[in-house]
């Protein structure tokens, strides 16, 4: 795939060339074609992603000039020089160019103006129809492919930077998009499992309810387009999950993404929330725009942090931060994926907030008779329990979630290691349940 998309690539960047040596000679009153007389190249649709993305969307002219403008900083900088040669009358650059001069990239950045310069010159009609090309109804924005990154307060909308996004630049190039990486600019992690349904163990209640979200994600697309329910029913899905930590709200949503062919981002609050006012809101901006038109699950682990019950007005802070609450609810309602949070206390959450979910699901700590599963699958088949070890007894004695059950297997596990035996003895998992009471703050004899 990388091959045909160089070789797509060379020859659509070979046609914006000629496009760019004609508007330059036209500029400068030399006789040239007229650049909206000049059909880009026909392209096999099933060679490249290139191709197939035009032919999707039935791109024409004007479309793959502003994809070329905007791809030749990444693939060739150097077509873009010709709008380095300064205006001799006025011995400054020509503001007709448009453009940026950034300071780690030394070539020519175009704005909106240069693709203006290039396809509208002096026409005003045409120019107003790039500008719409460029708006929000248009493909281009509304799949977040190519956009004019506004510029500082006070300069011409035009004076932005025609940007296009990663995602398209990795699918037109390596012919698929690589996941983004979890950085300030991107504060949500891809997580995964190597669990199956199986290992998970929940109330039968509990499952229904998560095979109901299963469901929409398979069938939702169909229920809101081909049954036309698009129409009354907002797009997207939106789960609460609630229960003591350790009960299998992460395993969950992992599990889910893995049936559905869904990506799982977990986002780390921590890098979300910020003291200085408007910033959590740009954080948050940043996760919903990367997901848009995604199979991603969005996953707020702890999201009581967040978007707990909000504050008596009794100061500007206090205001900003219920904005920053509305915000979220704002995106949350208009997001057309699913989005999954997690709570370990449900009553933490405000009742506006929670009626605005599709589902509320209870995650329960696991009855005597889950907790003997958990313990029973938990061991690795290398390792035999000692004789004096009882799972029944234990899982009846003491009250422990999945995830501590866990813990303790993994200690008394590491135990046995150490010893160099394969056997794991009572006095480990008793210490490891102790360790595991010690963590939540209680004493529990064993």
């Amino acid at each position: 795939m990388v091959a045909q998309n160089a070789n797509h690539l060379e020859v659509e960047l070979e046609w914006f060339r000629q496009l760019l040596t004609a508007r330059m000679q036209r500029h400068l009153g030399q006789d040239a074609s007229h650049v909206l007389d000049m059909a880009p190249p026909a392209l096999d649709a099933g060679e490249s992603s290139y191709a197939r993305m035009v032919a999707h969307y039935q791109w024409g002219l004007a479309e793959r000039a502003a994809l070329m403008l905007s791809l030749a900083p990444h693939l060739r900088p150097q077509l873009l020089d010709v709008f380095y040669n300064p205006n001799p009358e006025l011995r400054q650059d020509h503001s007709e160019f448009g453009g940026l001069r950034l300071s780690h990239h030394k070539g020519f950045m175009p704005t909106a103006e240069t693709l203006y310069f290039l396809l509208a010159d002096r026409d005003l009609e045409n120019r107003f129809l790039l500008q719409q090309m460029l708006g929000p109804d248009h493909a281009f924005a509304q799949h977040h492919l190519l956009w004019i990154d506004p510029p500082p307060q006070g300069n011409p909308l035009s004076s932005g930077a025609l940007t296009v996004s990663d995602e398209l630049l990795d699918l037109v190039t390596l012919g698929e998009e690589r996941r983004p990486n979890f950085s300030t600019q991107f504060p949500a992690q891809h997580i995964t499992t190597q669990l199956t349904w199986e290992n998970l163990v929940l109330p039968q209640t509990t499952l229904r309810e998560v095979d109901e979200l299963k469901t929409w994600m398979e069938l939702g697309h169909t229920l809101l387009e081909d049954w036309g329910l698009g129409r009354t029913l907002r797009p997207g899905y939106r789960c609460l999950y609630y229960g003591p930590p350790g009960t299998g709200k992460t395993m969950t949503a992992c599990l889910l993404g893995q049936a559905t062919g869904y990506d799982v981002y977990r986002v780390d609050l921590s890098m979300v929330i910020s003291k200085y006012i408007g910033e959590t809101e740009k954080n948050l901006s940043k996760v919903f725009e990367k997901a848009e038109h995604r199979r991603w699950i969005l996953f707020f682990d702890e999201a009581d942090a967040l978007f707990g019950q909000r504050t008596r007005v009794e100061n500007a802070h206090d205001r900003y931060a219920n904005q920053e609450v509305s915000y979220l609810l704002q995106r949350i309602e208009q997001y057309a994926g699913v989005v999954i949070l997690a709570t370990n206390h449900r009553h933490h959450l405000d009742a506006a907030f929670t009626r605005r979910f599709e589902s509320v699901i209870h995650f329960p700590m696991p009855s005597p008779e889950q907790r003997i599963r958990i313990w029973q699958q938990g061991f690795s088949p290398a390792t035999r329990l000692g004789g004096e070890v009882n799972l029944n007894e234990l899982a009846k004695r003491h009250e422990l979630t999945g995830g501590s059950i866990m813990n303790v297997i993994r200690y008394s596990s590491l135990q046995a290691l150490q010893k160099q035996t394969q056997e794991i003895a009572l006095t480990d998992l008793e210490e490891g349940i102790r360790r595991e009471f010690l963590k939540e703050g209680k004493t529990r004899a064993v």
